[in-house]
């Protein structure tokens, strides 16, 4: 499993506006100089996000991006997902036809399961 800079700038747009909201609305602007990420690449995560229901818009002046959550309710693993699609280590749990008679099957679905409690059992809040 790799998880690709999607994943990563999710967590930091989500960690910072955990930190700098204080019940604000905050610009993508913000967001990316304290980032170092650029708008439009922040645009596109801060669109899953949204679609997932992680967040609440605003538009005009005072508009921007705020937790639709405290951050102990989201669980990372959940932001993952939402960014990269299944955790899965190895295609072996998505339908391979050998699953059934590979000797390394349960080593590869322990991995899997682990990287899935792990991010599991860490929120937002563990983040910050």
């Amino acid at each position: 499993m790799k998880i690709t800079t999607k994943g990563r700038y999710a967590l930091r747009v989500m960690t910072d506006l955990a930190v700098n909201q204080q019940d604000k609305f905050i610009s993508l602007s913000d967001i990316s100089k304290r980032q170092g990420v650029s708008i439009k690449y922040l645009e596109q995560i801060i669109a899953i996000l949204n679609k997932a229901g992680f967040l609440e818009t605003a538009r005009g002046n005072n508009g921007g991006y705020k937790l639709a959550r405290k951050p102990n309710e989201y669980i990372v693993g959940d932001i993952l997902r939402a960014t990269e699609g299944n955790l899965m280590s190895i295609y072996c749990n998505g339908g391979c036809e050998r699953k059934n008679a590979c000797k390394r099957f349960s080593f590869w679905d322990g991995l899997d399961k682990v990287i899935t409690e792990y991010v599991d059992s860490k929120t937002l809040e563990d983040l910050i």
